[in-house]
């Protein structure tokens, strides 16, 4: 595939963007690429998942110290050879190595895009959200992430003034 931006060079990357609701591709060279800011770094490629998580925690990376999951007893390198966490408590045991993990396989560790929202949401669906968005915040608030916090009131807002509706 063909660079879309210069057209001479085998495009390298290829990047997925949603535009006011249209999906919008781009292939890109590695010149092109980095012009554009991005950078092909260790995290992109086609490594699979698995072997991606196999070289997480080599001898000498100090991320990897810690033991299993105090709730399932899940280790570390169970995780690395599955892809998958024993349970939701997992997520707090492995939190550096996860956070390690995300950013170089996504770039960022928090999510920025939108939450889908069925048409016509149940009353009960809508409390249950509202709920989560509420728990959310009150560990936002908690960890002192005030920008995130910020973000989450202005949704819970929106999600009340769609009740009214």
């Amino acid at each position: 595939m063909v660079c879309d931006s210069c057209g001479e060079s085998e495009a390298i990357m290829h990047l997925t963007k949603i535009e006011k609701n249209d999906i919008v591709s781009v292939h890109l060279c590695e010149k092109c690429a980095l012009e554009q800011g991005f950078e092909q770094g260790i995290g992109t490629g086609t490594v699979p998942l698995t072997d991606f998580l196999a070289q997480m925690g080599r001898v000498g990376d100090p991320s990897q110290v810690g033991g299993p999951c105090a709730y399932c007893g899940l280790k570390l390198d169970d995780f690395k050879k599955s892809g998958r966490l024993g349970c939701s408590q997992c997520y707090v045991a492995f939190e550096p190595q996860l956070r390690t993990l995300l950013r170089r396989l996504h770039g960022n560790t928090q999510h920025v895009g939108k939450v889908y929202l069925p048409p016509n949401p149940s009353v009960a669906e809508r409390e249950e959200r509202l709920a989560g968005l509420r728990r959310k915040l009150s560990k936002a608030v908690e960890s002192e992430d005030f920008e995130r916090a910020a973000q989450l009131r202005d949704m819970i807002r929106s999600e009340g003034e769609g009740a009214i509706e």
